[in-house]
């Protein structure tokens, strides 16, 4: 366990803390929930930092990592779904999408496979996904339509995704 890595478990932590404030009665509650959830992609981007500059990129956090930020955007849209903010077949999209990606990770991972590090792409459906999740979050009305284009780019990313982890394991036979 390193700095990275338990920057990272910070992030798991922050998951019911954003569910609890979506759903209080806080006054500002969307404001605070986004603010959790900034907080969350600040984490993201701090643990990669440090992991990077200090050579502490690790087997376990290049699993963990992706993990974590699925598992909050999955807490982040499940939220969203409740309070109507997005529709059913936007939702299932996104669960089957990162349930699939983390499952398929997990899988590879305890199989002694190499998991494929973020890239480009990966990250820049983060930041497109958090862009959208504040348009819905603050009802405008491009919300959805722009969560769509954010759907599709992410399932294509995922496509790059396997792609390289194929290629990342055949060189590795």
């Amino acid at each position: 366990m390193n700095l990275p890595n338990t920057v990272t478990l910070i992030r798991f932590t922050l998951i019911p803390i954003y569910l609890a404030v979506f759903f209080s009665d806080l006054p500002y509650r969307m404001q605070w929930a986004f603010g959790v959830l900034l907080l969350a992609g600040i984490t993201d981007v701090i643990d990669g930092y440090l992991a990077r500059r200090h050579s502490q990129v690790t087997q376990l956090g290049i699993m963990l990592d992706p993990l974590a930020d699925k598992l909050m955007m999955l807490a982040v849209f499940l939220s969203l779904l409740i309070s109507q903010r997005i529709s059913i077949p936007a939702a299932v999209a996104i669960f089957l999408r990162d349930l699939g990606m983390i499952v398929a990770s997990a899988f590879f991972h305890f199989r002694g496979k190499l998991t494929v590090p973020a890239n480009i792409m990966g990250k820049l459906t983060t930041v497109l996904y958090y862009f959208a999740l504040f348009l819905l979050m603050f009802d405008h009305p491009i919300g959805e339509k722009f969560l769509w284009g954010v759907i599709i780019f992410s399932f294509v990313t995922s496509l790059v995704y396997l792609i390289q982890f194929n290629l990342i394991n055949e060189r590795s036979m």
